[in-house]
C-alpha cells in the first residue's frame, strides 16, 4: 500500500490534532500551503510533518 501525498483540511485536522479554523489561520499566514485541485483543498502530509516539526518541543522546557 502507498502513503498519500496529500490530505483534505478535515483529513489534516484529524492527523494532526489542529483545529480547522487554526488549519485556515496557517494558510493565511503563509506558514501552511493549500493546494486547489477542482472545488477541494488539499494539503501536502509533507508540508504537514514541516509545520509538525518547526514547532517548539515543551517537553524540553524547564519549569
Amino acid at each position: 500500500m502507498t502513503e498519500q501525498i496529500t490530505v483534505t483540511v478535515p483529513q489534516a485536522c484529524k492527523m494532526t490534532g489542529i483545529s480547522r479554523s487554526t488549519i485556515y489561520t496557517l494558510f493565511d499566514s503563509g506558514r501552511l500551503q493549500k493546494r486547489k485541485l477542482g472545488g477541494r483543498t488539499l494539503i501536502l502530509v509533507r508540508d504537514l510533518r514541516e509545520l509538525m516539526d518547526s514547532l517548539s518541543d515543551t517537553s524540553k522546557e524547564v519549569a
